[in-house]
Parts: C-alpha cells; structure tokens; sequence
C-alpha cells in the first residue's frame, strides 16, 4: 500500500516535471515566432468570453512581456526541481501549485483584455496563500500567508475600479448606453480618448494597485516577512516575478499618458525613496533571507526611477533588470534555501567561513552578487547603466539617488559577505556543513550562464525589446500636453 502511494506521489512529479519542460519548450517557440521588428501585440488569440459586457479571452505579446514568458518557465522548472526531494507534506498538491502559479503568471504577461487580466492577477493569490502557509519554514508561515493576500486584496481593488472606469469612457466615447458599449480591450482602450481629470484618476488608482504587489515603499511590509517565513523556493518565484512592476508598464503609464507624464515627479520620488530606504535597512540586515527581501524591494526603486526617466535607457535598462529578477535575485535567494537546509540558519552569529568549506557555493554565491551589484561583465551591469543614464538624463538629483543605490547595493551585499563568507569558521556546524551536490550545482548554471551571457551580449535583450520601447515611449510623448 504504502509503495503504491510512493509510486503514484513519483508519477505525479515527472509529470509535473514534464509539463513544466514542455512549458519552457513552448515559450522559446514563441520567442522564435515573435518579430522584433514590429512594435504591434503578436500571435494574438481572441475568443468571446462575456459577450454582454464585451468581455473576451484575448492574449498576446509584444516585445515589452514576450521574454518574460520563457523566464517565467524557466524560474517555475528551478523552483520545482530545487524543492523536488525536500517536500513530503501534499507533494502532488504543492507541485499542481507551483504549475497553476505558472499558467496564471503566463496569464498576467499575455493578457490583453483587462478583465481578463484582472482573473489572472487574483488567481495568483490561492497558490501563493498555500504555498507559503502549508510549506514555509517559519513558525508564523501561515500569518505572513495572511497578511501577504490581506495586502493583494487591498491593492487589487483599486485595479479593478481603474478598468471599469475605463470601459465606462469608451462607452461614453462612443455614445452608447452601458453595457452595449463597454470594453476591455487594452488595444480598443490604448485608443480611446481619456479626459484629463479621469486620466489622473485612473493612474494613481492603477499606481496605487500595482504597487502593493511590485512592493514600493511603503507598502513594502509583506515582502520580508514572507521572505523569512516562506519556503525559499517559494520566496523565490515572488521576487523573480515583478508582475506589480509589469502592471505599471503594461497599464498604468499607457492607459494614463497625460497624467502619467505629469506625474513622473511622483514616480521619481517614490522610486527614489524605495531604493535608498530600502537599501539603508538592507545594511543593518544580519540575516540573508531578510537581506535580500530588501534588496530586492531596493532594486525595484531603481526600476521605477527608470521608468519615471520618461526616455529610451531607462525604459529598455528598466525591462532589462525585471528579467534580471528573475534569475539574479531568485538563485541568490535559492542559495540563501541551501545554506538554511544545511545549518538551519542565514543569520551571520551562525555562519562564518563559508568559503573554505562550501567553495561550489561560494563560486556561484559571488556570481550572483556581482551581477547583483552590476559588475561589468554580467547582465546587472548593462540593466543599471541604461537607468543611471535615463535618470541622470532627467534629472542630476535623480541620477544621483542612482548612484547611490547602486554603492549602497555594493556595500550591504559584501558587509553580508563578509561576515558569512570570510574569516575563520567558529561554529561547530559550519565545520560539518556539506557543500553543494552536483543537482543544485546544475540549477544554479543555467541562471549563472544567463548573467554572463547577457553581460556580455546584452543587445539579445535590447534589440528583442527596442520596437515595443520606442512605441510605448512616442505613446507618452504624443498625448502628453
């Protein structure tokens, strides 16, 4: 009986290993398919979905979300595989998880009607409520499970009124009576005349939502109590995938051009905050967990000051660290999971001498900081480049906020290093500690080979995203005042 439970608990994860390959295999497909020339969504699919409110499934990339779809695929295959001997409690439930979070996220790149993408913003919220409450390794996993849907509910709301609104306009555009003349359509919307007080409205609505999820500061507060209560693998998937980051992108700043323009002061200043506040708490940080939850909440302030630089290197430097994310900040947080399995521990007073005894870990560790900090010749170096000259090109102030996140990045991620890396081994734990097997080495290479590759080559990423850049960017400056 109980060999025939083990079997069927097997079966269940290859064929979740399975169609999570089949997924990768599926988006590069796609990447191969898509144009780079052309600034228009592609391999579009529209069906009617609610006829009577206009409502469709309608899907399609352009060259601002086509490579998160095989980053996407690519972090879900890591996370499944690093977690693959490690749960024993619901495996077959937490990998069905791990691929539903996987096709919503899909769902929140590819969609192009907003109530669409509304469903598969919410439907993010059930896998992540169990993972991080049924599989954390902190004993108030469930209350940060809690308070993470607490504060997506909070910034969902104000997202969902944003598009209603909109769809009311383009009734009122048209002159027919809601629901005959509603529409959720983000191209039809792209179209449609907003007035300048509803643009206002719809933005900081729309700011306001995305915000929770990308997090800024100050609603910041969920990310590093689920870094120290979730499991890594977990933790993981939520700092690699900025959907709040994507949204303003995606909606935010091109449903509201006007006021999108006329608030890039704010952006900026919310930006700027984020990446020196969050950065300055990062240094007073002993545990890597909750380091690198700072960290991350630090580098998405660079990404918003990119963004509020209104201009072709910040936008394309902004898109560049988003992919970044997602094997930069999550392999480092999986080897934060590495050292936890092994001592029990990522708090320095534990650690000590790393180095000498887990050099396979130490390598890939310092890869992913320098790459983390932009060291020429990884893929972080050409992503800050491209926002430090967007913002110094908007503003000096702006520039130097810049700047001097990216010296406070250096100087929190070595002062960690230091500590736990360098120096004589003290602890009785870390003298047994094994360092990495051969199956998590292979997890981390691909991640590794990326930050060297787009290091080194970054015109991959640009030149895949520089049509869509240059369109979503004249779309701002044509219907600003």
């Amino acid at each position: 009986m109980l060999a025939g439970s083990i079997r069927n608990i097997d079966i269940a994860k290859h064929i979740a290993l399975f169609v999570a390959i089949l997924t990768l295999l599926l988006s590069i497909f796609a990447l191969i398919l898509f144009d780079a020339d052309k600034s228009a969504f592609q391999l579009v699919e529209r069906y009617a979905w609610i006829p009577l409110l206009n409502i469709e499934y309608l899907v399609g990339v352009d060259g601002i979300s086509i490579l998160f779809l095989p980053m996407t695929a690519l972090l879900t295959l890591i996370a499944m595989l690093a977690s693959w001997n490690s749960v024993s409690n619901l495996p077959r439930f937490y990998f069905s998880l791990l691929l539903a979070l996987e096709g919503v996220s899909f769902g929140i790149f590819c969609a192009l009607d907003t109530v669409l993408f509304y469903l598969f913003w919410e439907l993010t919220l059930p896998p992540f409520f169990f993972l991080i409450g049924l599989w954390g390794i902190g004993s108030h996993r469930r209350s940060a499970a809690m308070k993470y849907i607490l504060y997506m509910i909070a910034g969902g709301v104000p997202i969902l009124l944003a598009f209603i609104l909109l769809a009311s306009n383009h009734a009122l555009h048209i002159d027919r009576v809601i629901p005959y003349g509603l529409s959720f359509s983000l191209p039809v919307l792209l179209s449609t005349p907003l007035p300048d007080n509803l643009q206002t409205i719809v933005f900081l609505l729309l700011l306001f939502g995305f915000a929770v999820k990308a997090p800024l500061v100050p609603l910041h507060t969920w990310m590093p109590t689920v870094s120290m209560e979730g499991p890594t693998h977990v933790v993981a998937l939520l700092m690699g995938l900025k959907l709040g980051v994507y949204g303003i992108l995606r909606f935010a700043m091109p449903l509201a051009p006007a006021a999108a323009v006329d608030y890039s002061w704010l952006l900026s200043v919310i930006g700027a905050v984020t990446l020196i506040y969050a950065a300055l708490i990062a240094l007073q940080q002993t545990n890597l967990r909750r380091l690198l939850a700072y960290a991350s909440v630090s580098h998405v302030g660079l990404v918003i000051v990119g963004i509020a630089s209104l201009t072709m290197q910040g936008l394309q430097g902004a898109i560049f660290q988003l992919l970044n994310f997602t094997f930069i900040a999550s392999s480092l947080m999986l080897i934060a999971g590495f050292i936890h399995n092994r001592i029990g521990s990522t708090e320095t007073i534990h650690l000590g001498g790393l180095a000498k005894v887990m050099p396979k870990l130490t390598f890939f560790y310092f890869l992913f900081l320098l790459s983390s900090i932009g060291l020429p010749g990884t893929s972080g170096f050409p992503a800050e480049l491209l926002m430090i000259v967007g913002a110094l090109n908007t503003h000096s102030i702006l520039g130097f906020a810049a700047l001097s996140g990216a010296i406070l990045s250096a100087a929190y991620m070595f002062s960690y290093t230091r500590k736990a890396f360098l120096g004589p081994i003290i602890q009785g734990d870390v003298k047994q500690v094994v360092d990495i097997k051969s199956r998590e080495m292979a997890l981390l290479f691909i991640p590794a080979l990326l930050a060297l590759i787009f290091g080194l080559f970054p015109d991959y990423i640009l030149n895949i995203n520089q049509a869509a850049s240059e369109a979503w960017l004249s779309r701002l400056t044509i219907q600003s005042p």
